[in-house]
């Protein structure tokens, strides 16, 4: 009789990932990437839907873009869809880092909107690098309709994507930052004045944004 062995490299690598410990997850995680093996992607890619611990969730990635990018690839994009926002998520800084452009095309509009912030957010950052040479303008009008979402990060993050993008976007922020709600325009001015001296700071710029919006909307005092 042939004994079956579970005993592989994968199974090892799967049981390791499982350790109480984030420590050790996380030497497990860079055991991967010192020494790829084809597979560990499967187990690599399945951890990160579950992995707890930002920097063992970074060492999973880094791990992933130490082996065979197509491979990798191929394993990475079916968790675009997955209904774990972590797992989306994920797999959308996994691509980033791969920096496979072909893999822009799975960046869909409803990543660029997704409920999680945290999709969105990475979504807005892999698509800005992705886009192609020509399709800035659209992937800022749909950008647009994130202007004014969230908290300082969030906004920030998406600032940082319009800088990304680049000067042939700035008359679609404008239009935005001429807009009636004030949060949004807000939001687009400061993301215009970040892209003008990418050196400012985002709290300075969005504070200065809020006071010129608020003026805007201030009644004319009437000289006596």
């Amino acid at each position: 009789m042939v004994e079956i062995t579970t005993d592989t490299p994968g199974n090892r690598l799967r049981t390791a990932l499982r350790d109480t410990s984030a420590s050790a997850r996380l030497q497990a995680a860079l055991a991967a990437g010192t020494r790829p093996d084809g597979s560990y992607i499967e187990v690599l890619v399945e951890r990160c839907e579950v992995e707890p611990d930002f920097f063992v969730r970074d060492m999973l990635t880094w791990a992933l873009t130490r082996h065979d990018p197509a491979m990798t690839v191929k394993a990475v994009l079916p968790e675009l869809h997955s209904s774990s926002p972590q797992a989306r998520s994920q797999a959308l800084h996994t691509l980033s880092k791969i920096g496979d452009p072909a893999t822009g095309n799975a960046i869909t509009v409803d990543l660029l909107h997704d409920e999680d912030v945290e999709v969105a957010r990475a979504a807005w950052r892999t698509a800005a690098g992705f886009v192609p040479q020509g399709g800035e303008v659209l992937l800022a009008r749909e950008l647009v309709g994130e202007l004014g979402r969230g908290d300082r990060e969030t906004q920030r993050s998406l600032s940082r994507a319009f800088a990304v993008l680049g000067a042939t976007v700035e008359s679609v922020i404008e239009d935005a930052a001429r807009g009636e709600n004030d949060d949004v325009s807000a939001h687009a001015v400061a993301t215009l004045a970040i892209m003008a001296d990418p050196d400012e700071g985002f709290d300075a710029a969005i504070a200065e944004a809020k006071r010129v919006v608020a003026l805007r909307g201030a009644p004319a005092v009437r000289e006596q």
